[in-house]
């Protein structure tokens, strides 16, 4: 085993739940360590924030998984996609996002002894994949960035027995959709 310690950077419990239940059970291999990253200036408002923080709290708790909470400075977050606020879901503005998140995720990573960055930013129908692949890349220069195909089918059955908070939209202000 390689002893990777990775930090899995989540967006919401529903999104992120099969891959923490994969990572606790030990089903990612050379994976030693793990802690899941709760990272998400970009969601608004803060209440939506409040709803989604506290659900992936309550998940990770209920299976004994590690997590960590950074700040919520959505004024930053807005800074660094200013220009781009009418940009359609999956362009311009959704890259420039990721990049900032995963650049925190980095940071936190170096300061907390992992060695690599996994993410489930993709895994939402409202993302695309190969656009947080692109954005993790970019960002995680010397940090290993794993792009992990997540058991899709373990997060639905997780889901469907679950009680979870769901949302209808990625939590971005700008992308905010009425079903």
């Amino acid at each position: 085993m390689s002893g990777l310690r990775v930090v899995l950077l989540s967006c919401c419990a529903p999104c992120s739940a099969g891959a923490i239940k994969q990572l606790a059970d030990g089903a990612i291999p050379d994976v030693s360590d793990f802690i899941v990253l709760f990272y998400n200036p970009n969601i608004f408002p803060e209440s939506e924030y409040t709803k989604r923080m506290r659900e992936q709290i309550k998940y990770c708790e209920s299976i004994g998984a590690k997590y960590a909470v950074l700040e919520y400075d959505h004024d930053a977050w807005r800074d660094a996609v200013r220009g781009l606020e009418s940009e359609p879901e999956r362009g311009a503005r959704c890259s420039v996002c990721f990049e900032y998140r995963f650049r925190r995720a980095v940071k936190f990573a170096r300061e907390n002894g992992y060695n690599a960055i996994a993410s489930v930013l993709g895994v939402s129908r409202h993302k695309s994949q190969p656009q947080v692949d692109a954005a993790a890349q970019s960002e995680c220069c010397d940090i290993e960035y794993l792009p992990i195909k997540w058991d899709e089918s373990l997060r639905v059955q997780i889901n469907r027995t679950s009680e979870f908070y769901r949302q209808n939209y990625c939590g971005c202000e700008f992308s905010i959709r009425k079903i």
